[in-house]
């Protein structure tokens, strides 16, 4: 369902005109800007325990992501729309590969991601430490937010997760 407001903006209440965009702006998950490619770096992390989302991670053997602090928009990441369905797709070096939102990365700006060291190796040999140059973007995959096998175009071939 959508909704639609028709709001009138008077010249005298620019104040008035900030608060009234701010509410018509909808559910913290507008704030996420799905499928807005963006230019940045990767590192990754091998943590392990519970992630941000409130799921069992292990970053040293899944395929997965923690975003910057920075996109997070509620007080218990756990109920953040980030962990509701929403992936990166990562792209370098001519391979793609799409990962499901799982933690936060507190140190990262907002176009840094901190892929799992699974992840990052896909891109680059982990003694690199960080990739610049990617591009990224969120997406939305669903409420089992599957990390997508990564595909390479030189070689025809898919590898498996």
């Amino acid at each position: 369902m959508r909704v639609t407001r028709n709001l009138r903006i008077t010249v005298g209440a620019p104040l008035a005109t900030a608060a009234l965009i701010a509410l018509g702006a909808g559910t913290a998950s507008a704030a996420i800007p799905i499928n807005k490619p963006m230019t940045g770096k990767a590192t990754y992390y091998t943590d392990s325990g519970y992630g941000a989302c409130g799921t069992q991670i292990n970053a040293s053997s899944q395929l997965l992501v923690a975003v910057s602090h920075t996109w997070w928009t509620t007080a218990n990441p756990n109920n953040d729309p980030l962990c509701q369905g929403i992936s990166v797709k990562v792209s370098y070096g001519g391979r793609t590969l799409t990962v499901p939102v799982r933690d936060k990365c507190p140190s990262c700006d907002s176009t840094h991601i901190d892929l799992s060291q699974p992840a990052f190796a896909r891109f680059a040999p982990l003694g690199q430490g960080v990739i610049n140059g990617i591009t990224w973007q969120f997406v939305k995959t669903g409420s089992a937010g599957q990390a997508v096998p990564i595909s390479d175009p030189v070689s025809g071939s898919t590898v498996g997760h």
